[in-house]
């Protein structure tokens, strides 16, 4: 006898039901295991951004530190020749980096900064006169070398090195006296800037190669007939030549650079030093018109490897600043102490590049192009340079540093 329409119908709904049942469960398994899987990843972005977190506030507790151990008159960080000193202010820079700020003062005429006196310390009267002056001299102190705490270790000064490498020698070192190297017995600079103008207790400098933050110990002016030596002598490797190894071969601007840097005035625009994103595209010419980089970075391309392609998967994910305070010559960062991490992700996207320029060859390889940054008016700028020594300014956009 043959089952009934109905018996057959409800056979179906029933396995129909089952089914649905079966999957419904696997896909909740599912989900359960990737909202798991999604927790973890979130809990180790908590501890890594955590991690990062304590790493600057040390940084920042040990600057500290040693910033008022200066002024300290404890016998035993400061001993008995010690002459303490209080800044009599900080300077407002447009270069909030080491990297990319000048090596000498004047080399770059647009360079901004601003001194403004310490409130409840020197009286804004203290510059009256002063813009009667076309110069004035600055002593202040090198802050962010990163051997200032081993300078005030018993014995002083143990840890210094007597020699440096002078970037115009190729390698060559010279005695840390006869240079203006920022690592000296004692971190303390001497600069000459371009009175521009003063307002109550705040100095308007030009031509300045001062980084953001600096502080200032003293404000001199210049006087010309003392100042100015005629005569005087230098070694040659000093003197300004034609052929100077650090002189650039040109600077050009891609269109998306400039659309980038006019979005990025937009919100950097009103804390600059600067009236418009003209002027800061003047200034990023005048900076990287010089090779900023270090003797090891122009002997052998290194840090901070980010092709065309890198940079725009690093933007999509917020990683432009990974890699940056290693591409400054003074850092002391070695890249194999780098996150493995943050070596992989490297690798991994420089490998990605490869392909990608192998593809479509829009673009040279990480090999070939290695991608530098500067940061100017908190605006993160990136470039390249061949080997012809022109310079590409490629993108910008605003520096979370």
């Amino acid at each position: 006898m043959r089952p009934s329409w109905s018996v057959l119908s409800l056979a179906v709904a029933v396995t129909a039901a089952v089914a649905a049942a079966f999957a419904g469960r696997q896909w909740r398994n599912k989900c359960k295991q990737l909202e798991k899987k999604l927790m973890e990843l979130e809990s180790d972005l908590e501890v890594a951004s955590q991690q990062r977190s304590a790493e600057r506030t040390g940084r920042i507790r040990a600057q500290r530190e040693l910033r008022n151990g200066l002024v300290s008159k404890d016998l035993n960080i400061c001993n008995a020749s010690a002459y303490p000193m209080t800044p009599i202010g900080h300077v407002r820079s447009c270069f909030s980096t080491r990297n990319g700020t000048p090596r000498q003062p004047l080399l770059v005429p647009l360079a901004r900064a601003c001194l403004t006196l310490s409130p409840g310390g020197v009286p804004p009267p203290a510059l009256e006169g002063l813009d009667q002056y076309s110069h004035c001299w600055l002593l202040y102190v090198f802050h962010e070398n990163t051997d200032l705490p081993n300078l005030w270790k018993p014995p002083v000064h143990q840890a210094l090195k007597a020699k440096v490498r002078v970037p115009r020698l190729e390698g060559k070192k010279v005695g840390v006296f006869a240079t203006r190297s920022p690592h000296r017995p004692c971190p303390i600079g001497l600069t000459v800037g371009k009175v521009e103008k003063i307002t109550g207790r705040q100095l308007l400098l030009s031509g300045v190669d001062l980084v953001d933050g600096t502080p200032v110990l003293d404000v001199k002016p210049y006087l010309p007939y003392s100042d100015s030596i005629a005569g005087a002598s230098t070694p040659a490797w000093v003197k300004a030549h034609e052929d100077d190894p650090l002189t650039l071969a040109s600077v050009t601007f891609s269109e998306q650079f400039s659309s980038d840097l006019a979005k990025c005035w937009d919100t950097m625009g009103k804390h600059s030093l600067y009236s418009s994103c003209l002027e800061v595209e003047k200034l990023v010419a005048q900076v990287l018109s010089r090779d900023i980089r270090s003797l090891s970075q122009r002997q052998r391309p290194h840090n901070a490897i980010l092709s065309t392609l890198n940079e725009r998967q690093v933007r999509e994910n917020g990683l432009l600043e990974l890699g940056m305070a290693e591409i400054h010559e003074e850092t002391n960062i070695d890249q194999k102490e780098a996150p493995e991490s943050l070596s992989d992700r490297i690798t991994n996207m420089s490998n990605l590049a490869d392909y990608h320029g192998q593809e479509s060859g829009d673009f040279m390889n990480v090999r070939d192009l290695v991608v530098y940054h500067l940061i100017l008016e908190g605006i993160n700028i990136a470039y390249t340079i061949d080997d012809e020594g022109r310079v590409l300014i490629r993108s910008a956009i605003v520096s979370n540093q």
